[in-house]
């Protein structure tokens, strides 16, 4: 599987609230204590692992045979 890439944060210092984006979009708002948690957790590991695994925007690697399943077939 990949590594997750495309992803960015950015810090509202007035709200203190974080903004997570993917490729330009706006995947998550954080806010409180939720982005505390993340802002820790990003800056002492993987940033972009962090972020993918905090939107739910990551690959869990059945895409293809989900594809093929004969309820999406129409």
């Amino acid at each position: 599987m990949p590594k997750p890439h495309g992803f960015s944060y950015e810090r509202h210092h007035r709200d203190h609230s974080v903004v997570i984006t993917h490729q330009g979009r706006t995947a998550a708002t954080l806010r409180g204590s939720r982005a505390e948690k993340f802002l820790a957790e990003a800056e002492s590991g993987d940033a972009q692992l962090v972020m993918a695994r905090w939107t739910g925007a990551y690959k869990f690697g059945n895409e293809r045979t989900a594809k093929n399943h004969p309820r999406n077939r129409r």
